[in-house]
């Protein structure tokens, strides 16, 4: 009774582990879905967003060849701007701004065009912005710009932002030293009046003539 009962506990064992042989042999090795391949949008966006986080955040003007095309375009109010002439402000900017921080707020993307609303804070320490000497001042202003990619590069750009805003803030900083400035004009000018109505006065004065009388003693 008792070896009939191991014989077919054994048999059952055996039974068991032939069937998990053959289902191990038979499995097929899972592996994960593919990634899908970024879109066009997307890489548009990301060719977009290299501006503001490796030219102006890393300080790496030096990309630029590899982010804009040969024939890229600035498309101002009146005029348009070259390539080169564009990435002579942007090194500017980077001159005259040393903890320069550009801050996207928002991308909306749409065919071949990229939106991105940014943040422009930084401190005027150096020349090299709109012609104004360094003035100290902290600087804070957001914009909106319009990019055109085409073929993994930036071919236009449509850029808007205040810009008495930007100024306004330097003569803000700046407003003791502009009053001073005008005090001291007017009194240079109020001395410089004064000295010649009275020269003026001397030279109108009346000078007297003596005659002589004919047979005087």
């Amino acid at each position: 009774m008792k070896s009939a009962l191991v014989t077919s506990i054994l048999a059952l064992l055996a039974s068991a582990s032939l069937v998990f042989a053959q289902s191990t042999a038979t499995a097929k090795p899972t592996t994960a879905p593919p990634a899908a391949a970024p879109s066009l949008v997307d890489r548009n966006r990301a060719v977009a967003l290299r501006v503001f986080e490796e030219i102006f955040n890393q300080r790496r003007p030096e990309i630029a060849a590899e982010i804009y095309s040969p024939n890229f375009r600035n498309h101002g109010i009146h005029s348009d701007a070259s390539l080169e002439v564009d990435q002579g402000w942007a090194r500017g900017e980077l001159r005259a701004f040393p903890d320069l921080r550009m801050t996207v707020v928002k991308t909306v993307a749409e065919n071949d065009l990229v939106t991105i609303l940014w943040i422009f804070r930084g401190t005027h320490a150096r020349d090299g912005y709109g012609g104004f000497p360094p003035t100290g001042t902290y600087m804070e202003f957001r914009g909106i710009t319009i990019f055109r990619v085409v073929d993994g590069r930036i071919v236009e750009e449509w850029t808007t932002f205040n810009q008495w805003s930007a100024y306004s803030q330097v003569l803000q900083h700046l407003r003791w030293w502009i009053i001073a400035a005008v005090c001291l004009f007017l009194l240079a000018w109020l001395c410089i009046g004064h000295l010649v109505f009275k020269w003026l006065g001397r030279s109108r004065s009346p000078v007297s003539v003596g005659c002589a009388v004919p047979g005087a003693a």
